[in-house]
């Protein structure tokens, strides 16, 4: 499922932001609350949601929200900037007893967030284990997951046909490929107007990890550096798509014939069909080349979280259980019918018939063989971090040498204050 804003921001921004009541204001002006459920039992309960892209989903979850009779649910639909909004609101008083997010360490050393392992009992078997180890910081399991949301590369079968190219497997195939496939009215490849949604994927390309498991700096390495200098060469070529009017998570670009590959998520996978039927592929973020080199997968998605300043924590626990635990059905139209995800659940992903055909089942095997998953301590901050760097060394043609080494400085202190 598309995170619709940008994460272009990071914590200070959030803290001076937090600094006034008036931000909580903008932030109930920005998002759409859906008042009171109806069918509750009087208790209030906020519930936040980042804005979806897929029509019909804010429906939906007005509509599981009127379905709990323990509680009134309001909705609170968040366009734009939804992390930045929500980290501002769960700093004040009245922030959401109930929000999506992902899994971060940080919140749960500040408090932020309480464990579920309660509601989880009997059914953590149930769930993808990697979802439940991507949960799990200090032995506990802080999150329920929603959805798993894979992205990869899509592409256009007929234009690469067209051009006497094969779908690539190694970055400078990639490159090769975008440039081979740019006309003058199509782009070879779009990959978002910030470069962010790939730059994991392009360290996991070339061997590498974000961080050891004792929690050091992994990212930092020779093939990475080159990495990037291949991606500013592409960037600073004709083949890709800069400007596009929508962001990676929107397959519009694509859909319209602005480029003839993609990086965007399963969830567009049902309007992409629409658009281009059969001819259309995906394929994972190819290899850097290099001996350790490997194809990826980022397995994103959005999982439910409690707040620990929830006016009745119990009853908000209650509620992510009844939603996500217990209504299967609603699990299942949750991920399947308004877009593609895949159901963490296993039991709910057996009921898939619509991921187990064609392009579907072509997404649901790159995520089993190709997809990493969220490391929990990998926070917000380091994200940005790493963001800056793209933008300096590929965009800007910084050295990505001396850019890695100034994120090296930022992401060493977050990390020894999460770590010691």
């Amino acid at each position: 499922m598309p995170a619709i804003s940008s994460r272009e921001w990071d914590r200070r921004d959030v803290l001076r932001a937090a600094g006034g009541i008036a931000a909580l204001g903008a932030l109930t002006a920005c998002g759409s609350d859906t008042g009171r459920g109806g069918g509750g039992s009087g208790r209030p309960l906020k519930q936040m949601y980042h804005a979806y892209g897929e029509p019909g989903t804010q429906q939906a979850a007005q509509k599981f929200a009127k379905a709990y009779k323990d509680a009134d649910v309001s909705v609170q639909w968040i366009p734009g900037e939804y992390e930045k909004k929500l980290f501002t609101a769960l700093l004040s008083s009245d922030g959401p007893d109930v929000f999506e997010f992902h899994p971060q360490i940080h919140m749960a050393h500040e408090r932020q967030i309480v464990p579920l392992d309660d509601i989880l009992e009997g059914v953590k078997d149930d769930f993808n284990e990697a979802d439940i180890a991507s949960h799990t910081i200090d032995g506990k399991v802080y999150g329920v997951r929603m959805i798993d949301d894979p992205q990869f590369l899509y592409y256009r079968k007929s234009l690469l046909e067209k051009a006497g190219i094969e779908p690539p497997d190694t970055l400078d195939g990639l490159i090769e490929a975008a440039e081979k496939l740019t006309t003058d009215k199509v782009k070879g490849l779009y990959l978002g107007q910030t470069l962010q949604p790939v730059q994991n994927p392009l360290i996991w390309s070339t061997g590498a990890e974000l961080l050891t498991p004792d929690n050091e700096i992994a990212y930092h390495t020779d093939e990475v550096v080159e990495a990037l200098r291949k991606l500013r060469r592409l960037y600073a070529g004709k083949a890709l798509l800069k400007g596009a009017p929508t962001e990676h998570w929107d397959p519009a670009s694509f859909n319209q014939g602005l480029c003839a590959m993609q990086w965007c998520g399963m969830w567009a996978m049902p309007q992409i069909l629409e658009a281009h039927g059969d001819d259309v592929g995906i394929m994972p973020w190819p290899s850097s080349g290099d001996p350790k080199g490997r194809p990826a997968v980022y397995n994103g998605g959005w999982s439910a979280f409690v707040s620990a300043k929830a006016k009745d924590v119990d009853a908000a626990k209650a509620f992510v259980k009844w939603l996500w635990i217990d209504q299967k059905e609603f699990q299942r139209e949750w991920c399947l019918d308004y877009g593609f995800h895949i159901p963490p659940r296993r039991s709910v992903a057996a009921g898939a018939e619509e991921l187990k055909s064609g392009l579907a089942a072509e997404g649901v095997e790159l995520f089993n063989t190709a997809g990493i998953f969220d490391n929990p301590s990998w926070t917000q901050s380091m994200i940005t971090t790493l963001t800056d760097v793209m933008a300096n060394a590929v965009r800007d043609d910084a050295d990505p040498e001396r850019e890695l080494d100034k994120a090296d400085k930022k992401i060493r202190r977050d990390l020894d204050k999460i770590f010691g």
